[in-house]
């Protein structure tokens, strides 16, 4: 029996399997058989700055001038996994004349990290409920500055790396959609995640301005913000792995 055809084919469909290899599916909030109070809050009470995973794609290319009324130039930087927001509020206020988007997938601190931006003053920040791996969905090339990643989960089973959100194919999305000179900042107590995600890097375009194993000892510990997960793992005497990665300018 021949196969030259159907090899043909599959290696166009293989192909195609590959380029969406990373796309995630996520439920709808509004096909949800039971609504809750956060994610009613975040179709009615917080509507105008929290985003679910359908209205949040309609502000592509558009998060300055639609959610933020805010001028093209204007810096637009990113969290991916707000958790409960003390980053997301920290930085907020930190830096009022920059703009922060918050991702998250769970309603829960979803709410938690705008409500209390927005009960500290900000008046800078959005969050939406998206799937990291699908960030190109939500930004258009060169819309993003500076993104931060705290904290991931690590996915440390033999398994499960392809899940792991600093990976080289996610690095790339990321690239595309920073401006030139921008940042992404990573933190992680995994230090199997962040030896692997060091060889991941290499493949990818950034180039690492700063790394140590060791963040709290090392010269960036001054200006880093303690998160709550930082904190218990600092308590149980496990040392943060940090690096920071830069788009050259072009």
């Amino acid at each position: 029996m021949k196969f030259s055809s159907f090899n043909g084919n599959r290696s166009v469909m293989t192909d195609k399997i590959e380029r969406n290899v990373s796309k995630r599916i996520i439920n709808l909030t509004r096909e949800l058989p039971v609504q809750n109070q956060y994610t009613l809050a975040l179709d009615n009470e917080y509507k105008h700055v929290a985003f679910n995973e359908e209205r949040a794609p309609l502000n592509k290319g558009q998060w300055r001038e639609k959610v933020f009324q805010t001028s093209a130039n204007q810096p637009l930087d990113l969290e991916i996994g707000t958790g409960a927001g003390h980053f997301f509020n920290y930085q907020a206020l930190k830096q009022p004349e920059r703009f922060l988007v918050g991702m998250e997938l769970k309603y829960k601190p979803l709410i938690q990290s705008i409500r209390r931006a927005l009960k500290s003053g900000a008046k800078n920040a959005a969050i939406c409920r998206f799937h990291a791996f699908n960030v190109e969905d939500l930004f258009d090339e060169n819309e993003l500055n500076n993104v931060f990643i705290h904290f991931p989960d690590p996915w440390v089973t033999p398994k499960k790396p392809r899940n792991r959100l600093v990976q080289k194919s996610n690095l790339e999305k990321l690239f595309k959609l920073q401006k030139s000179g921008s940042f992404v900042e990573f933190k992680t107590d995994s230090l199997v995640y962040f030896e692997w995600a060091l060889e991941e890097i290499k493949n990818s375009p950034y180039k690492i301005e700063f790394c140590t194993f060791d963040l709290h000892q090392s010269e960036k510990a001054s200006e880093n913000f303690i998160t709550g997960f930082e904190t218990i793992f600092l308590k149980q005497g496990i040392k943060i792995n940090y690096f920071l990665l830069r788009k050259s300018e072009a």
